[in-house]
């Protein structure tokens, strides 16, 4: 199975879309949507149209979109505990020194 691997500039335009799409269908205007996430309507329109923006103004605008669960996802946090530090924790394995 082949990977598909996408630019940056792809990635941009298709984060763009979908949060075009996502307000659409929050029925929110541009304008309405750079006020609630308290950012510039032209960084609305230049995220829409895939022309990037900061990292700041982009999570301002998921919040906004009240996506940003969704970003907790995007790095999850793996667990840092050892197998065996499990099992001992169980009693079924002795560690000698």
């Amino acid at each position: 199975m082949s990977q598909v691997v996408r630019s940056t500039g792809a990635w941009e335009s298709e984060l763009g879309q979908r949060l075009r799409a996502t307000r659409k269908r929050a029925r929110l205007s541009q304008a309405g949507l750079a006020a609630r996430a308290n950012v510039s309507l032209s960084a609305v329109k230049s995220l829409e149209a895939g022309r990037g923006s900061s990292l700041k103004t982009f999570i301002s605008v998921v919040r906004a979109l009240n996506l940003d669960t969704g970003l907790d996802r995007v790095f999850a946090v793996t667990s840092t505990v050892s197998p065996v530090a499990m099992l001992q924790g169980r009693g079924d394995v002795k560690v000698s020194g």
